[in-house]
């Protein structure tokens, strides 16, 4: 794959928690500069992100982060006032209590109604496969099918573990053709990020590749 196309597929990240506007600003240049998805930014910087990008690259913001313990009433309210500020794409944590009880519908509630907060714009679903089994990350396969999100998702990158080729195989697998995978949390390397994409990743989350691309 040509570096353009890699990047294409890049959610270009910031989020950690002492992350300032100064260091927003520059991720918002660099995606602008290297044609990104999008930028992925705390809630509290995008609508000066969407201001100052003027759409020249989406940005994206995250949703329960990066517990996914928060009330479904409280996801949806950050998911209106997210889309009221200019977020194009938005990245949810599933409750992960509701999965170890196997409160399956439970589950797919909370993302339909997080779904209905933001009907225009892209819902990718964190589902931190790190914490998962096998069987529970395959059956939340199912409950993202059904949800009407665009994406499943491996990992906030705030937990145990990042993406792994294993999971990012697993979750293309099992989900519908019209659900997008996207990988996130310590990839390190281009050829990481090859063979990502090539397991069937439609997007990756990282705030490295710019600088080994570049």
């Amino acid at each position: 794959m040509t570096k353009e196309e890699i990047l294409a597929k890049v959610d270009h990240t910031l989020l950690k928690q002492t992350a300032t506007w100064e260091e927003i600003q520059k991720l918002c240049d660099e995606a602008a500069a290297y044609h990104t998805a999008s930028v992925c930014i705390p809630p509290c910087y995008v609508a000066r992100a969407a201001e100052y990008l003027q759409k020249r690259t989406a940005v994206c913001t995250v949703i329960g982060f990066p517990n996914g313990n928060t009330t479904t009433g409280s996801k949806a309210a950050e998911a209106r006032e997210a889309v009221a500020d200019g977020a194009d794409e938005l990245d949810m944590v599933i409750n992960l209590g509701m999965v170890k009880e196997q409160a399956w519908d439970c589950v797919l509630e909370e993302i339909r109604t997080v779904r209905d907060a933001c009907p225009d714009q892209v819902l990718k679903v964190i589902i931190e496969t790190c914490l998962l089994t096998r069987e529970e990350k395959v059956r939340m396969c199912d409950v993202v099918n059904r949800s009407g999100a665009d994406f499943i998702k491996t990992s906030t990158g705030f937990s145990t573990g990042g993406a792994t080729f294993e999971d990012v195989e697993l979750l293309r697998k099992y989900s519908d053709p019209g659900v997008k995978v996207k990988a996130a949390g310590g990839i390190a390397s281009v050829k990481d990020a090859e063979t990502f994409i090539s397991l069937g990743a439609d997007r990756l989350g990282t705030s490295r590749l710019i600088r080994l691309l570049a």
